[in-house]
């Protein structure tokens, strides 16, 4: 016999495959770390923010670095 999966199980599944792992960013001159998943809220930057969807006015919070001095690095 089938269990049918709900409408909310069904979506909740689509999104997990559709959506590519979160990435993280690394300031190169002072070392602070952004991470896509946890996002700058203190800077109103929810998480889950894509980098490409930062702004590209925002800086660094610690340094003050543009957005063009972070790389995205593994940890």
């Amino acid at each position: 016999m089938e269990h049918p999966m709900s409408d909310e199980a069904i979506q909740t599944l689509e999104k997990t495959v559709e959506t590519p792992p979160f990435k993280t960013w690394l300031c190169v001159l002072c070392g602070l770390v952004y991470s896509e998943r946890d996002g700058w809220p203190g800077d109103g930057i929810p998480p889950g923010t894509r980098w490409e969807d930062v702004p590209e006015e925002w800086a660094c919070p610690d340094c003050g670095a543009s957005k063009a001095d972070f790389q995205m690095t593994e940890i």
